[in-house]
């Protein structure tokens, strides 16, 4: 509800259910008396149920079409407004990019606090997104379902055409929700670059070092 502040707020559904929006006014508010409108984006909508202070709206969502933001905004001396965002719960998954090597394995994990009806794991390939199931090699792809709210990839035999960007996909019944990740492929010699550097750096001044005596001791001679 709204307490003389302006509010936003997230609510995940899964399945058809009922909803019961609410806007409510604390007792000590100076809005008295408000002209209250309810909204879904930009189209006006009645509201259902009046209490003291209160006005609510009642949603039956039976598919995604019911889905999107509901605002309700108070009017009087001054303006007080909440939005509520009917969405399809979200993904859980590593945010920073998994860096790996050449020929290791890479694992990646998505999770939902709900359960989904299916879940389905994507690679893209410039802009398309292409679907990964046996078809593109058990030898390459594993995909495990650790829990009813958990789908794990294996990507084996990592090569540098396997860098890029992975995604898992949700289905609930009332819609999809979707996780990007990204992975990149470093080769063997990658952590040995710095190490390389220095030795040829090393030798390069031991050389010299080398050569100065050289010259110095048949400068001497002479």
């Amino acid at each position: 509800g709204v307490s003389g502040t302006p509010l936003e707020r997230n609510i995940s559904l899964a399945r058809a259910t009922t909803v019961v929006l609410s806007c409510k006014l604390d007792k000590d508010s100076p809005l008295k008396n408000p002209q209250v409108t309810w909204k879904r984006g930009n189209e006006t909508i009645s509201h259902t149920t009046k209490a003291e202070n209160s006005w609510s709206i009642q949603l039956t969502v039976t598919d995604s079409s019911k889905m999107g933001s509901y605002s309700c905004i108070l009017k009087g001396k001054e303006e007080i407004s909440a939005v509520f965002h009917l969405q399809v719960p979200k993904i859980e998954a590593r945010e920073k990019p998994i860096i790996t090597y050449e020929g290791d394995i890479a694992v990646m994990i998505c999770k939902c606090s709900y359960t989904p009806m299916a879940w389905t794991w994507y690679m893209t390939n410039g802009s398309k997104e292409i679907a990964i199931n046996e078809s593109l090699g058990a030898d390459k792809y594993v995909i495990d379902r650790v829990s009813a709210n958990v789908t794990r990839l294996k990507i084996l035999k990592l090569t540098k055409e396997d860098v890029g960007v992975y995604s898992c996909e949700a289905a609930f019944e009332l819609g999809k929700s979707k996780k990007k990740m990204e992975l990149k492929v470093l080769s063997f010699m990658a952590p040995l670059k710095p190490f390389v550097a220095i030795v040829i750096e090393v030798v390069i001044f031991v050389t010299t070092i080398c050569l100065y005596e050289l010259y110095s001791k048949k400068k001497e001679k002479r």
